[in-house]
């Protein structure tokens, strides 16, 4: 069951999205000042990593309310 959840989590749910969220990462990433490239990562620390998730949620959040509300997205 573990194993089952860990590969749901790590599935894009909108396979078409993929793209444009690497995308988001790596400005985000470039706007916090974080070097981040492509192909493994696994060097950067968890902070750096975590703010970088956090920015990504936080843009994805704005842009859902933005469109609810009939808004331009950005």
């Amino acid at each position: 069951m573990y194993q089952n959840q860990q590969s749901s989590t790590q599935r894009t749910m909108v396979p078409e999205a993929k793209q444009a969220l690497n995308n988001m990462k790596f400005e985000i990433a470039n706007e916090l000042g974080i070097n981040l490239k492509q192909g493994y990562n696994g060097d950067l620390p968890s902070r750096q990593a975590g703010y970088i998730g956090g920015y990504m949620v936080k843009r994805l959040i704005e842009n859902a309310e933005r469109a609810m509300s009939g808004g331009a997205t950005k």
